[in-house]
């Protein structure tokens, strides 16, 4: 489970525009530590909820029954700007270990020095990491060749939707492609005078998980050109999802009588969901949503599948957008090859992603533990080990001003979306420039 991602990015980036000027580290500086002497090392982590605390409490205490001399103090509930402070001020009670759920934050970790390189210690351990973590995983954790952070568990996204509601809709199968998810929120969609009874679909940028990175997997897409310049002006892609996106919503009511609609709802992350309570018959989220779904003790036979793709990409059904959490090294620590004992041992020992997955219902970020026998889960959930392991499933692209990118074409969405944006293509050029020099400041 995690904070919602919006909020997420958008304290991150303001927290690691900062960081990026005042760490810089390498791995050689601070890994003269002896990782066999008796030790204590600091791991700081963003989880906060009981079951993910023990989860990863008990993962700490198989570290450290097989790492007897390293003892590890753990710090929960610390998101990126908590993060960002301690890094900054450095210190002996500051972390050694340190991860976050942003990903998009990798290229401003990496190329700042906020996160320590972890090539040196990836080469004495001899660790293939082809041979280790899918293709995808591998590309979000490291930027223009530069690794500081492993995968740490991964995020996998897919449609959700009500069995019964379908059912009573006389709709047999989920969506494969994107006219069919739109004919299929149109029979789902149930109007109670201005508002609704049912949703089939809420498609606004603002609906938690229905972000402009989450829709783009479903076509096949570059944020930028082989020069590193913004490509949404000119790669079809982008005006085609924006098309597709603004289309759903009038099709569907509107925005404002859509945004109204989406003010009834209760919380991402609380048993009110909207599709918890049937507000919204299908949903984009990531794989925590069946757990807490079933949790909420919903009322319908809730199914799973993958997200729809573009009409014309219908071969390439069954990928997704993947995220995750990742970790890596503090680089003012003094106890760096203890710290990468641990960072090893979370990552890369199948027991402990399998036993991690199991207790946090996420996704295995190995390939070992993703064909694991121990892997325990509703068979549901293998729908996302499908979409974890789909050789089309993508991320957001790294960049050096990490999610800035992303919450500036966002916010250029939130705008197409309610009409205030008349001309797509001049807006998504306007956009482009946009991008380009805020990469060429953060350089």
């Amino acid at each position: 489970m995690r904070t919602s991602r919006l909020t997420t990015t958008a304290v991150a980036v303001a927290a690691i525009s900062v960081l990026a000027t005042a760490c810089t580290g390498s791995s050689e500086a601070g890994a003269s530590d002896d990782p066999n002497a008796k030790t204590t090392i600091n791991f700081w982590h963003g989880w906060s909820a009981p079951a993910e605390v023990k989860a990863v409490q008990d993962n700490i205490d198989r570290f450290e029954k097989a790492h007897p001399n390293i003892t590890v103090k753990v710090s929960g509930n610390i998101n990126d700007d908590k993060l960002n402070q301690a890094l900054r001020a450095g210190g002996s009670d500051g972390p050694d270990v340190v991860s976050s759920f942003t990903t998009a934050n990798v290229g401003k970790f990496c190329s700042s020095g906020a996160f320590t390189d972890l090539k040196p210690f990836i080469e004495k351990s001899k660790l293939d990491l082809e041979k280790t973590f899918p293709k995808v995983l591998l590309d979000y954790t490291q930027f223009e060749g530069k690794r500081c952070a492993l995968p740490l568990l991964t995020d996998a996204y897919g449609l959700y939707y009500n069995k019964d509601a379908f059912k009573k809709a006389g709709i047999t199968a989920p969506p494969k492609t994107m006219s069919e998810l739109a004919d299929v929120a149109k029979k789902l969609t149930a109007e109670k005078g201005d508002t609704y009874q049912q949703l089939g679909f809420m498609p606004n940028f603002h609906g938690y998980e229905t972000v402009v990175s989450h829709y783009m997997p479903s076509w096949d897409h570059a944020y930028f050109d082989e020069n590193g310049k913004s490509n949404i002006a000119k790669d079809p892609a982008f005006a085609k999802m924006f098309t597709y996106q603004k289309k759903l919503v009038d099709s569907l009511g509107g925005y404002d009588r859509l945004e109204k609609f989406r003010g009834t709802f209760g919380d991402e992350w609380g048993a009110k969901h909207p599709f918890h309570t049937g507000q919204v018959a299908m949903q984009l989220d990531g794989e925590w949503r069946l757990g807490m779904a079933e949790d909420a003790g919903v009322g319908f036979e809730v199914g799973v599948a993958p997200m729809p793709v573009a009409d014309d990409e219908a071969d390439s059904y069954g990928k997704g957008y993947l995220s995750g959490t990742i970790v890596g090294i503090a680089p003012a620590g003094k106890k760096q090859n203890a710290a990468w004992e641990l960072v090893k041992f979370m990552t890369t020992d199948t027991e402990a992603v399998v036993n991690f997955s199991n207790g946090i219902r996420n996704v295995p970020s190995t390939l070992e533990a993703l064909m694991s026998p121990d892997l325990k889960f509703d068979p549901r959930f293998q729908t996302f080990l499908d979409i974890a392991q789909h050789p089309e499933s993508s991320t957001s692209d790294g960049a050096v001003n990490g999610a800035t990118y992303q919450l500036t074409l966002q916010d250029f969405g939130y705008q197409y979306e309610k009409g205030a944006v008349k001309d797509l293509q001049a807006g998504l050029e306007k956009t482009a420039r946009q991008i380009d020099t805020d990469i060429a400041k953060a350089k």
